[in-house]
């Protein structure tokens, strides 16, 4: 039971498995230059580009603007990540820590590594907060340390584990439908609630992990 629960999760189903190869479709979904004129999509893109913008500048500030094209990049590839694993026999690149994991750490790493080279004695300012009793000074560096350093971890897990949770509650249910079907028009009512939910939880998923990744690079400007 749990290894055909897990399955649909097993990203080697064979020799040069072409599951991965999920995560690239939506190059072909903006095909920008064949349009001669604005089409609904491109408004759309353009639309949730500007709000997107808007919001992570305010949390960036002036000093560094461009780099929230970056952030804006992250959102839409990993909700389109995460929406399109909610669609029928589509591997879901999203609820696998090799996929996160793949963009927490370069991103924390980049930051690190600017913070530590350019602006050190900022860096380790943020490892004692403002009025730390000089007893707790050693364990605060401690903490903070530990702290700064599961944050890759902690992004990539929260992304995955949510990916993971909804679609293994969507999967038992399936199962559920055919093991009692007496009660299978209510289960089919709950999972389309279900994949309701899912929906709202691709985009949430995803402003979370951008908003968080534009707060830690906030901290070593």
């Amino acid at each position: 039971m749990m290894t055909n629960l897990f399955s649909s999760f097993d990203p080697s189903t064979g020799f040069m498995s072409l599951n991965w190869f999920s995560s690239m479709l939506f190059l072909g979904f903006f095909p920008f230059m064949y349009w001669y004129i604005p089409n609904r999509n491109s408004m759309f893109l353009l639309m949730v580009s500007k709000y997107l913008n808007k919001e992570f500048n305010l949390l960036i500030g002036s000093k560094s603007m461009g780099s929230s094209l970056i952030f804006m990049s992250m959102f839409i590839f990993i909700f389109y990540n995460n929406f399109i694993g909610l669609m029928p026999y589509v591997f879901t690149s999203s609820s696998h820590m090799v996929f996160t994991m793949s963009l927490a750490l370069p991103m924390w790493m980049s930051f690190m590594l600017y913070g530590w080279i350019n602006n050190m004695n900022h860096m380790f300012c943020h490892l004692v907060p403002m009025g730390t009793p000089f007893v707790l000074m050693p364990f605060m560096v401690f903490i903070e340390t530990i702290s700064n350093i599961i944050r890759p971890g902690s992004l990539a897990v929260r992304l995955s584990a949510n990916m993971i949770a909804g679609h293994l509650l969507m999967t038992l249910l399936g199962n559920s439908s055919i093991d009692y079907l007496i009660y299978s028009y209510l289960i089919l009512l709950i999972q389309m609630m279900l994949v309701l939910f899912e929906l709202a939880v691709c985009i949430i998923q995803s402003y979370v992990f951008t908003i968080l990744s534009t707060l830690y690079s906030n901290e070593v400007v």
